[in-house]
């Protein structure tokens, strides 16, 4: 039998949402490892490939109600590179949690949405 991949999280601590993910994952006694992406900055990359794995658009993955987004202009912004190139130099930028499960994942808003990433590891 296959090792369960391991699970892991974009985790910015001061968010309620991120936290209640992590809550959520410990009470079903879960193991995954914790990336704070605000201090561990994703690259461009690492963009790409998480939002393939989530089967969205950069501007789907955006917090388009911070303040930040308004003040770079991003609403107006058409060209999918460019939101990977702000969101990888401001990473605040980036919704979150990202529950991550091999080639899947899902922004755990709410928290159950990581069901979807558990019935697949059980798989």
């Amino acid at each position: 039998m296959k090792e369960k991949e391991h699970l892991v999280v974009w985790h910015n601590p001061r968010c309620s949402k991120s936290r209640n993910a992590i809550k959520y994952l410990d009470e079903k006694r879960e193991t995954y490892t914790v990336r704070r992406y605000l201090e561990e900055v994703p690259s461009k990359e690492e963009l790409r490939d998480i939002l393939k794995k989530l089967g969205m658009s950069p501007r789907e993955l955006m917090r388009s109600k911070e303040k930040l987004y308004r003040e770079l202009g991003l609403k107006e912004v058409k060209d999918d590179e460019k939101l990977i190139e702000a969101m990888a130099e401001y990473p605040r930028l980036i919704e979150r949690p990202i529950v991550i499960h091999g080639d899947k994942a899902v922004v755990a808003r709410p928290e159950t949405k990581i069901d979807e990433i558990l019935l697949i590891s059980k798989g």
